[in-house]
């Protein structure tokens, strides 16, 4: 039996998803024996650079089975305001759409079965993106707000409805939780463990609703039971 495959397709958010706690390897773990979670994660690309790089990313194959369940995750470097600090990352809010739109396209053409999953930029803590150390920001001024991660989360979630496909809204979800700054977010943006255990659990809940639980999606080998232990090869005999 072939495995099935989810894919993680973003920017670095999705990169680092396989960090200690990571909803990647959250996921990874959640799926063991049933799925391969890949990751295809590029820091600091919006959804312009991401449309450009599709076919490099996902190259067609011959006979390639379609993975069960891709996530698209793009639209915090999108939202970096464009006369700030980062504005090379600015992507307009229609243009955004439009590639969201694009990128939906591509993945059905390819894979016409495979559960899309869009997820919303997060949200933003602009007093900590002023304090963050790699960044040379002599304005003194955030380079990205809050407000505007608000409007990409929007039109992400207007792009997945026109689309009909599932969205996860990471940016109203982790504002619900009580000191959301500084345990959701790790510099202002990027997810804490926190933060990363929200995402995990939204994704597998959206699968769920597409019918990709634990209990769908059969383990590649067989459990084996304590009386089995010690002639595990019992297993196969069933």
């Amino acid at each position: 039996m072939m495995r099935p495959k989810m894919y993680l397709f973003g920017d670095s958010i999705t990169e680092g998803s396989f960090c200690d706690g990571g909803w990647g390897a959250s996921l990874a773990n959640h799926f063991a024996r049933t799925a391969d979670i890949v990751v295809r994660g590029y820091s600091g690309y919006n959804t312009r650079w991401a449309l450009k790089v599709l076919d490099k990313v996902f190259p067609a194959k011959y006979n390639e089975p379609e993975p069960v369940a891709v996530t698209v995750f793009f639209g915090a470097n999108d939202a970096c305001l464009h006369h700030r600090y980062a504005s090379f990352q600015h992507v307009p809010l229609d243009e955004y759409k439009n590639n969201l739109l694009s990128i939906y396209s591509f993945f059905k053409k390819r894979w016409p079965n495979a559960t899309i999953i869009f997820i919303t930029p997060p949200p933003i803590d602009e007093t900590a993106r002023l304090l963050n150390p790699y960044i040379e920001n002599p304005s003194g001024l955030p380079e990205r707000t809050n407000e505007a991660a608000s409007a990409y989360a929007k039109a992400c979630i207007d792009v997945a409805k026109e689309c009909g496909a599932a969205v996860v809204d990471i940016w109203t979800r982790i504002q619900e939780f009580p000191d959301w700054k500084n345990s959701c977010l790790s510099d202002g943006l990027h997810l804490a463990q926190s933060g990363n255990r929200i995402v995990f659990e939204e994704v597998v809940e959206k699968l769920k609703e597409a019918g990709l639980s634990l209990e769908k999606l059969p383990a590649e080998l067989p459990y084996f039971s304590d009386i089995d232990r010690n002639d595990p090869l019992k297993a196969f005999e069933n």
